[in-house]
């Protein structure tokens, strides 16, 4: 049996069909990028869990990073004002 063919050459199928054809493609293609980096069986839901849980931490860390040291930076920024402004008034020059 031949399939059916448009006038330009091209085969028809149902678009039922053609839709369950893209579905298995697309899992069979997803189960194995899955198992090529090594998130098949049976603990994989456990991994990516710990794999998101690990970014999270990460991006906690970078945030907590960029935070300290805006703080260090405004600290020195004041304490130089200060020392500034300390010598400027002759504050401890200790001469009466």
């Amino acid at each position: 049996m031949t399939p059916p063919r448009s006038e330009q050459g091209f085969v028809r199928m149902p678009d039922a069909e053609f839709e369950a054809m893209l579905a298995r493609a697309a899992e069979k293609g997803a189960k194995r990028a899955l198992a090529d980096v090594g998130l098949d069986g049976e603990e994989a839901a456990l991994d990516i869990r710990d794999l998101r849980s690990l970014l999270d931490c990460i991006r906690l860390v970078r945030r907590t990073a960029m935070q300290t040291a805006v703080r260090m930076i405004t600290t020195g920024v004041m304490l130089a004002l200060l020392a500034g402004i300390a010598i400027k008034l002759k504050i401890f020059s200790g001469s009466p």
